[in-house]
């Protein structure tokens, strides 16, 4: 019959790495009458097993149980009076051959401390070594636990030094307010106490570049573990709740950054590259459907076409671009219902600065694949305001590069939002029609097609494409220049883009658009477009490779 004091103590294990508050947190927990507080109880194990060298080897040795076995099922998990039981490990001590025992039962969080507050003082003790700073046993042991069914909580250590009380709450390793106050005021007290002793203090400035290459190494997994926090504490955290996708099966997808396919977390560029310094980049929304890229060639050529005319260099070849799309399609299984944002920026910089002559690594591309069904409502139609920001005249700025500068078009969709409609139309500098925030625009008046010439506004693919379709269902097409209140005495205004397709348009400026329904020459672009969709693209090949 099993010890039913053995089978009532509840054992919470900490794992960390060294100088990461674990000694203050072991105090502040040792503080209860009801906990018993073990040491690294490891230690000895990780002397005997690895045989490294540390001060007083030979004592500690002579004095600990080292028969991993014996620590685990006798000391660890072996009967006991408290009725919690709290076990500091280091985690290189977690050595090969110790039970399964040891991570299947218990208590389990991890401790991480950010290596760049830490590596000054480390070596004190010993050289910083990437084993030494022991990040990639903690991704093991956070792994395996998941495996077990048991993801740890992870909290940094910043967190608790900030906020102690509510860091252990919200990583539930405590009910209750009484679980962290103890004899000698509690963990906070503890915890102020002991971040001033030199062996765990976090103020590592200024930092030692000697260690610059350790750092690199190291910060992807701790980075890799902090996105698992529940609380950061971090300089600039935002107040704001972690928003819902709208699409949530995008928490999770791979995007082609420069010249590798990395999961949505880790996909970034660097501080130095022109797209951050200055939108110094150009782009293409691309549409995928039936396992088909929908205009892939018009958009490529309309991407090198911008890319020339900002003067980039070292640009990727259409077949690199080409692999790179599909490569990211295969890796993320997307071959229907996707969108991708497509960016080309000048690349990365050597310093900080305006001028392209500090370009000198070659551009920087990057393909980001979502899940996203049309973005507009293009059953019941949409609703537009007038914006009174004006669209780019081509003596300022060409609308015909498709760059990432789109400050003038975000400046009227601030203006749609506030107005609480779905997009904004821009005029140009005469005050003529030019396009919408996002899309190009056209009408049906009397049963003839019109739509603003491409001065001021991007010739958009998907607006060429339905152009073409006009005149193939036999409808009279005009490209002139055209007024507000032309818009708004349609008999029927709609919209063009790839991300929303044809969306109808049923209310401008508050004024109903014919009958305030979708009316049937735009149901009937919708159907040939929606056709034209089915039969035609560049088949995305299932093996890049080939």
């Amino acid at each position: 019959m099993a010890d039913p004091k053995q089978e009532a103590i509840e054992v919470i294990h900490s794992w960390s790495a060294p100088r990461s508050l674990s000694t203050s947190l072991m105090y502040s927990f040792s503080q209860r009458d009801d906990i018993e507080v073990l040491d690294e109880p490891l230690y000895g194990t990780f002397l005997r097993v690895t045989g490294v060298e540390r001060p007083y080897r030979e004592d500690v040795l002579s004095k600990m149980e080292c028969d991993g076995n014996k620590v685990v099922n006798n000391i660890i998990y072996g009967p006991g009076k408290n009725r919690y039981r709290y076990c500091k490990h280091i985690a290189k001590q977690r050595v090969p051959g110790l039970p399964n025992d040891l991570l299947q039962k218990g208590k389990h969080f991890i401790l991480i401390q950010n290596p760049l507050n830490i590596l000054s003082s480390f070596e004190k003790v010993v050289p910083p070594s990437f084993l030494e700073l022991g990040l990639g046993d903690l991704v093991s042991i956070y792994s395996e636990l998941c495996a077990l069914g048991k993801p740890p909580p992870v909290i940094d250590a910043a967190d608790l030094q900030q906020n102690p009380e509510d860091t252990l709450r919200d990583g539930k390793l405590v009910r209750n307010r009484s679980m962290v106050c103890g004899r000698h005021g509690g963990i906070k007290v503890c915890i102020t106490q002991h971040i001033l002793h030199p062996q765990e203090s976090t103020l590592g400035y200024p930092f030692p570049f000697s260690f610059y290459d350790l750092l690199e190494q190291s910060l992807p997994f701790y980075n890799l573990l902090k996105c698992n926090v529940r609380q950061t504490s971090s300089l600039l955290r935002s107040p704001l709740p972690v928003p819902e996708l709208p699409v949530p099966e995008n928490a999770k997808l791979l995007a082609w950054v420069g010249d590798e396919i990395v999961p949505r977390e880790s996909a970034k560029v660097s501080v130095f590259d022109s797209v951050v310094q200055g939108g110094d980049a150009v782009w293409e929304g691309l549409r995928i459907y039936n396992r088909k890229i929908f205009k892939l060639e018009e958009h490529l050529d309309r991407m090198f076409d911008s890319a020339k005319a900002l003067a980039f260099i070292n640009v990727p070849t259409r077949n690199e671009i080409k692999e790179a799309i599909f490569r990211t399609l295969n890796a993320n299984g997307m071959f229907d219902n996707t969108h991708i944002r497509l960016t080309l920026t000048r690349g990365k910089k050597v310093t900080s600065g305006m001028s392209p002559a500090f370009n000198q690594y070659g551009c920087t591309l990057i393909v980001l694949p979502e899940w996203k069904p049309p973005v507009y409502d293009n059953e019941s139609g949409i609703k537009l305001v007038t914006a009174t920001t004006r669209r780019n005249s081509p003596n300022n700025l060409d609308s015909k590069i498709h760059h990432n500068n789109l400050l003038n078009n975000i400046l009227a969709k601030v203006e749609g939002n506030n107005a609480n409609a779905d997009d904004a139309i821009m005029l140009d500098k005469d005050g003529y029609v030019s396009e919408t925030n996002a899309t190009n625009i056209f009408l049906v008046k009397k049963g003839r097609v019109l739509t603003p010439h491409a001065d001021y506004c991007l010739p958009g693919i998907t607006r060429a494409t339905i152009m073409e379709l006009v005149v193939k269902e036999k409808f009279e097409l005009v490209e002139r220049r055209i007024s507000l209140s032309e818009f708004h005495a349609a008999d029927e205004v709609w919209t063009t883009g790839t991300m929303g397709e044809l969306s109808p348009v049923v209310k401008i400026d508050g004024r109903i658009i014919g009958d305030g329904k979708v009316g049937p020459v735009t149901r009937r672009l919708q159907n040939a477009y929606k056709k034209l969709t089915e039969e035609s693209g560049v088949p995305i090949p299932t093996n890049p490779e080939t």
